[in-house]
This record gives C-alpha cells, sequence and structure tokens, in this order.
C-alpha cells in the first residue's frame, strides 16, 4: 500500500487526515470503533483500480486527525460536517458516502441532511433507523450485573483506563469478539454487549484470548493489529469514545429530522454473524429499510460474516460496492 497517499486539510475547525489513491469521481469512506482509515485498505486498492478517487479520512478523534478535548464536539452534526468539508476541500460538488459501524450513521445522516452533495451512501454493519421517542440512553439494556456497552462508554475514563492500559490486547480483543469466526455460542446474541459492572471491558476482551477464536483470522494479520495499535497507543481511546457520549445530544439535536427519509440511491450489506443484528430492533430495521431509504438498490447478509465487514469479505464487499457505483 505505499501508493496510498496521505495528506491532511483544515475542515470545520479542526485538521483532519487523508489516505487516498486513483482519480475519477469521489468516494468518500468513513470507518468506525475503533479503527482507521487502515479498515478501508481493500476497498481503496479496489476503487483506485476501477476508475475511483477513494478517499478514507481517519474521522474526529481518531489517528492522525485532530481530537478536540470537549465531549460535545463530537455529534452528528459536526461529524457531518466534516465529511461535506472534504469534498469542499478535494474541489468537488458531489461524492458517494460509504460507512461502517459509526461511520454508517455518518454516512445516513450525511445523505439525509446533504443529498445535494452525496449521490449515493453504501452502508456497511448498521441500517438507517429512525429517531426514536426517547432519549437512546434510557431504553439501553442493563441488569444488576452488566450494562449494555454503549452505556458503559459513558463516564469519561472509565472505558479509557480499560483499553489504554494495553492498547493491542483491547483491540485484539474486540476484533475477535465481534469477528464471524468467533464462537458466540457460550453467551446469547441478547447479552453479547453486555459489560460486567465488576470488570468491566477488561474482563470482556481478555476472554477472546481464552476461548472462541483464539488465533488471529485470516483477514487480520499481526501487521494489521499492530497498525491499529499504535495509533491507539500514540492518542489514547478518549476521542473515539465521545462519539458514545453524545448519544443522546444527536436524539436532541436531530429532533427536526423526525420521520425523515433517506431520499438517495444506497447499499446496505452486513454479516449474518455481527452481533449488532441482534441488538433490539436490529432485524425490524433491516427488514423495514426500503420503507425508510426508497432508493435502496439492495440489502444483502453475507453468511457467516462478522461485524468487520469490508475486512471479513473484502472481495464481496469490493465486487457489490462497484457494481452499485456503476449504477449511479
Amino acid at each position: 500500500m505505499t501508493d496510498i497517499t496521505h495528506r491532511s486539510i483544515e475542515t470545520n475547525g479542526i485538521r483532519l487526515h487523508l489516505a487516498e489513491k486513483g482519480s475519477g469521481p469521489l468516494v468518500l469512506l468513513c470507518h468506525g470503533f475503533p479503527e482507521s482509515w487502515y479498515s478501508w485498505r481493500h476497498q481503496i486498492e479496489a476503487l483506485a483500480a476501477a476508475g475511483f478517487h477513494a478517499v478514507a479520512p481517519d474521522m474526529r478523534g481518531y489517528g492522525q486527525t485532530e481530537a478536540p478535548e470537549a465531549i460535545d464536539q463530537y455529534t452528528l452534526l459536526h461529524l457531518v460536517g466534516d465529511m461535506v468539508g472534504v469534498i469542499d476541500a478535494l474541489g468537488e460538488e458531489t461524492a458517494v458516502i460509504a460507512g461502517h459501524d459509526w461511520g454508517a450513521p455518518v454516512a445516513w445522516y450525511t445523505a439525509l441532511l446533504r443529498p445535494d452533495r452525496f449521490r449515493g451512501i453504501i452502508a456497511l454493519s448498521v441500517p438507517f433507523r429512525p429517531r426514536g421517542k426517547v432519549r437512546p440512553t434510557t431504553v439501553m439494556p442493563q441488569t444488576d450485573a452488566a450494562v449494555f456497552y454503549q452505556l458503559y462508554f459513558q463516564q469519561p475514563g472509565v472505558a479509557e483506563a480499560d483499553m489504554e492500559a494495553d492498547p493491542r490486547a483491547a483491540l485484539r480483543g474486540i476484533l475477535l469478539r465481534l469477528s464471524g469466526e468467533y464462537d458466540k455460542s457460550e453467551r446469547g446474541a441478547a447479552d453479547f454487549a453486555m459489560i460486567p459492572r465488576v470488570g468491566g471491558l477488561a474482563a470482556v476482551t481478555a476472554s477472546a484470548s481464552t476461548s472462541g477464536a483464539m488465533a488471529l483470522p485470516a483477514w487480520l494479520g499481526e501487521a494489521d493489529l499492530d497498525f491499529y495499535a499504535a495509533e491507539f497507543a500514540r492518542n489514547g481511546f478518549r476521542g473515539a469514545l465521545n462519539w458514545y457520549r453524545n448519544i443522546d445530544r444527536n436524539w436532541e439535536l436531530l429532533a427536526a429530522m423526525a420521520g425523515a427519509r433517506v431520499s438517495i440511491p444506497a447499499l446496505f450489506m452486513a454479516g449474518s454473524r455481527d452481533p449488532v443484528l441482534a441488538f433490539p430492533g436490529a432485524a425490524e430495521a433491516v427488514s423495514g429499510l426500503a420503507n425508510l431509504v426508497p432508493g435502496l438498490r439492495a440489502a444483502t447478509i453475507l453468511p457467516g460474516c462478522g461485524h468487520w465487514t469490508q475486512q471479513e469479505r473484502a472481495a464481496e464487499v469490493n465486487t457489490a460496492m462497484l457494481e452499485f457505483l456503476r449504477t449511479l
């Protein structure tokens, strides 16, 4: 990947790092948690070879992009603004936006808010979900023994301490636990995303070393894990975790978009073993996606694939993305 080039731009009040390759129509690739531009490495190569300009930012708070200190600087409105700023900085009028994990909501809301600047959306793992009637954190599951991971992330410093003690081990545990290869049979889908109140996230990620897929899967080499670990060892996890600390704030800020539908052409892909699809309401969101996204071209579930869609099934994702892009 030595011919992937890197630069920084100024947008929306921050310095944002881009990895890019190719020339032609712009495709903007938004990563999720806990990743970086690097999670799109296979797509950057395939898109460039097919005649597209592939651009993968380190999203706000990640990698070589700036990480504002204030928690309220990580709302979806900031993140959408960053992506609009990227295409402005590149001198483009329009782009197609793709997103995985947290990058998928960024892509969905970018498409919802700025259909004049984005001519298509590709979302991986996370379907578009309409704004609920109550603050999201008030309906997240919790028991006397455990809390939903997004609730666990709310208190500043707690999850950071868990993950920054050994970034490589933490990332290894998360990447393995959410992969298609990991044996989830010991815990049901309903409690897989729960974090124990005693032991916290450190106990959860450590379990990936003692059960399930202990060795790294074929799609994740030691060098890949080293890259992710070095990024977080340098900068910490606060910026990335601050995205979760704005979930309720996003709900407030986006009240005007309640009931709105995504009008531009869309492609959705997810893995059959992705724990996100086991979240409450996720299956219904996928089955009813065309009602909220009338331009939906396909909603594909990849058998045996876990959460890290574009890394676990790079060839299949690349093929589907290129077929979609060529129809626009």
